[in-house]
């Protein structure tokens, strides 16, 4: 885990700080430095749902069944792991009440996938409400919505969940933990394109602003990536 990381605080103000909360481990060096950009006077507090468990410990949260809804996300040595959705809620519920306990302003939770109600006594952002709400407003609800999700497992789970925002919606895959995810989002967001997807979403915070490029650079229409997108509507409530 980690606490305090702090961006430059405008002249006359108070630092506001926002707890994020990942269904991994703390830090998460690949997504908090381009989170904060959209964040800009605000001081990070981190927490991860897996934050001091072991090898063995993180096995024990993995699916135990193929038909059971599953995560994934980084851990703090860089890899990355697949685990059962309803196993991380209770471990993902301990790390909001953590950040709260510090004093935060307000709670992100880093992860695009649905949850139960947690407990919060400060106000709790969710980044797939804010993703959905986000693209909603944005994107044609008759066109075409492609969607780019991180396992073929989520594939069923992302179209039903999508179809809420869009009349039509393509489901294509690619993790953004593999070594090619740059590659492999582009080639995903390109089959997308050519199924008639007139916005792309990247449905994961794994996905990065490279990535985004990549996919924007091999298909003519717009590519929205959930960090920018969760990152910007955050920064409404904090910065």
């Amino acid at each position: 885990m980690t606490d305090h990381t702090t961006v430059d605080t405008p002249t006359g103000g108070r630092s506001r700080t926002l707890g994020l909360v990942t269904i991994g481990q703390a830090p998460r060096v690949d997504l908090v430095p381009e989170l904060l950009r959209w964040l800009p006077g605000v001081e990070v507090v981190e927490r991860g749902a897996l934050d001091g468990l072991g090898a063995e410990q993180i096995a024990e949260l993995a699916p135990s069944s193929s038909d059971r809804p599953v995560l994934t996300t980084r851990l703090a040595d860089g890899s990355s792991v697949v685990l059962d959705h309803d196993k991380v809620v209770t471990r993902l519920q301990e790390a909001v009440r953590a950040v709260e306990g510090l004093g935060v302003d307000a709670t992100l939770v880093v992860c695009t996938g649905e949850f139960p109600a947690l407990d919060h006594t400060r106000p709790l952002l969710l980044a797939q409400r804010l993703l959905n709400a986000g693209v909603r407003g944005l994107c044609d609800h008759d066109g075409v919505l492609g969607v780019v999700c991180p396992l073929p497992d989520q594939r069923e789970m992302t179209a039903v969940r999508w179809s809420r925002v869009a009349r039509s919606v393509e489901v294509a895959v690619a993790s953004p933990y593999r070594d090619d995810a740059v590659e492999a989002v582009a080639a995903a967001a390109r089959g997308l394109a050519a199924r008639g997807a007139r916005w792309i979403v990247l449905d994961c915070m794994g996905y990065t602003e490279a990535m985004r490029v990549a996919a924007r650079q091999v298909c003519e229409v717009p590519v929205l990536l959930a960090r920018s997108v969760v990152g910007r509507l955050a920064g409404e409530v904090v910065a």
